[in-house]
């Protein structure tokens, strides 16, 4: 599950792509072919890159996340069935 800071960022990724992504198709549309892919190829490149890329100021938060996830592990509970 994405956290709030993810979603922020794929939003402001969108707010980016997706009129480049709608000017694409418009081209697309009026037979402007090769700009209009052009255009829908660097909108989802857009969103790939944001996704996948690991920036250096990214790195503190997956630290953190690996720390927490080691930290608040469960731990497995006591078996009683196995007593006398």
């Amino acid at each position: 599950m994405a956290g709030i800071i993810d979603t922020i960022k794929l939003g402001g990724t969108l707010v980016l792509a997706l009129p480049a992504a709608i000017a694409g198709l418009e081209l697309v549309m009026s037979g402007q072919t090769n700009y209009g892919v052009a255009l829908i190829a660097l909108a989802i490149g857009l969103v790939v890159v944001q996704h996948w890329l690991t920036l250096p100021s990214d790195i503190p938060e997956l630290l953190a996340k690996r720390v927490v996830g080691t930290v608040t592990k469960e731990s497995e509970p006591d078996r009683e069935d196995d007593r006398p």
